[in-house]
């Protein structure tokens, strides 16, 4: 995500670093151009104007059926069919069928590392060539096209939202305790911590496990701190490798965390019970009777593996409030977060622009988030499509936030992001390195170019 315009201002942005708010404006392309800048249109994807639009996304199952039912509405509308293929392995596939010229005509990346790539090989379609970018920035959560912008152009559309800065509760246990429901700072969520550790329960429910991927939540927690010790500027520094990441803030960031994950009492099971329980089953904990452990911070899918019970009733079994900001800080209510981004490989193709376009919309996506699961990343998007409050009070989180920032492993080179960063975190947790001997392994792991 390293950012620079493309008018006279190319040269200065290529000097100042990204997070220079100049350099994040829109670059009015206006007219039509290759990744990387160049005049032109991008060649990929299927035959134009065939009224056949092909898309190539990861998720499956449930989640295929739901964007299939979404998308029904607009293919009477328009005549243009759409032939969506589900690939758990995205990665790896969108990037073997744009090396051997078979794109489809749009990619629904679940990570920008990717995108940004090809955005550099020139295989992308800027979005400004084709969408009103002022407009669509306008309906977005603060800050969310920023995680698909290269050299100053974003590639890529939000199409679907996740939000991670949540801090879930057990309802009826957390109220009886009177616990604070709003903690301003995360220095004032560590006191309700306490009070809920002088009451005997552990206040944490966290696990990581999660087979060969064990670590990713521990990355989460990073960033959150980050963001909020930090504030954007210096994480997008971080993410993008403008400052290492060993640098002195991530070490304090990293001890400051040990505060929640390793101190004596705070986390149900203690450190060994983070790295040997399934991520999934973090919270269940907190559902017994009494509860053995109050607090879990992870995004909104977790409710997805919240017992039966406790999803089909999910506005009086659980509460909710936003992982706080850092007194001392960042002076502002940041939120990470992630989310599916829409990119265009045929850049000559009038169905697949309309298809983006919709996609790229604040009507794409009522069908999907009736059934659940789905957030939209429009602060215009109808909150009523949503099926419960408790979806409601996450999505307005993300909206009233100061601004989003995506999950920075993501962003980084797979190398490190769901490489040395996961194994890393696995390392600090379970004792055997340091937070600074941590950093400097992950800081020597990155790619040289």
């Amino acid at each position: 995500m390293r950012v620079r315009k493309l008018s006279t201002a190319a040269l200065l942005c290529g000097i100042v670093t990204m997070s220079t708010s100049a350099c994040l404006q829109n670059p009015q392309g206006g007219a039509a151009g290759t990744g990387g800048g160049l005049s032109g249109t991008v060649e990929g994807g299927t035959a134009d104007g065939d009224k056949t639009v092909t898309i190539l996304g990861a998720f499956g199952g449930d989640e295929e059926k739901f964007f299939n039912q979404s998308m029904q509405k607009f293919q009477q509308q328009t005549g243009i069919k759409i032939q969506y293929t589900a690939d758990q392995d995205f990665t790896t596939t969108i990037k073997s069928k744009v090396s051997s010229g078979d794109s489809p005509d749009i990619g629904l990346f679940p990570q920008p590392g990717g995108l940004l790539e090809m955005a550099g090989q020139g295989k992308i379609q800027p979005i400004d060539t084709y969408l009103d970018y002022d407009k669509l920035d306008s309906t977005l959560v603060s800050g969310f096209m920023d995680s698909s912008r290269y050299k100053g152009r974003v590639y890529g559309a939000p199409m679907r939202m996740a939000v991670k800065s949540i801090v879930w509760y057990p309802k009826a246990a957390y109220d009886k305790g009177g616990y604070d429901k709003a903690p301003k700072t995360i220095q004032e969520l560590y006191q309700v911590a306490d009070k809920i550790k002088g009451s005997g329960v552990a206040p944490w429910c966290v696990a990581w496990n999660s087979d060969q991927a064990t670590g990713w939540v521990g990355t989460d927690w990073l960033e959150e701190y980050m963001l909020r010790m930090y504030g954007p500027e210096v994480y997008d520094q971080w993410t993008s490798h403008e400052i290492p990441f060993n640098d002195p803030r991530v070490v304090k960031a990293l001890d400051e965390m040990a505060k929640v994950l390793k101190a004596p009492g705070s986390v149900y099971g203690g450190t060994q019970a983070i790295l040997n329980t399934k991520f999934g089953e973090a919270m269940t904990p907190a559902f017994t009777t009494p509860p053995k452990c109050m607090l879990h911070r992870q995004g909104n899918f977790a409710t997805t593996f919240y017992p039966k019970n406790v999803q089909a009733d999910l506005d009086n079994q659980v509460g909710t409030y936003p992982f706080p900001p850092y007194q001392g800080g960042y002076d502002g209510k940041p939120i990470l977060g992630g989310g599916d981004l829409a990119a265009l490989f045929n850049g000559n193709d009038p169905d697949a622009k309309k298809v983006m376009e919709f996609l790229a919309s604040d009507q794409f996506g009522a069908e999907w988030a009736k059934a659940g699961g789905w957030l939209s990343p429009h602060k215009t998007f109808d909150m009523k499509n949503y099926p419960n409050e408790t979806t409601r009070n996450v999505v307005k989180m993300a909206i009233e936030a100061d601004v989003f920032r995506f999950d920075g492993s993501d962003l980084m080179p797979k190398e490190v992001g769901s490489g040395t960063f996961w194994t890393g975190m696995v390392s600090w947790v379970n004792g055997s390195k340091t937070s600074q001997q941590v950093a400097d392994e992950i800081e020597k792991s990155w790619p040289k170019s």
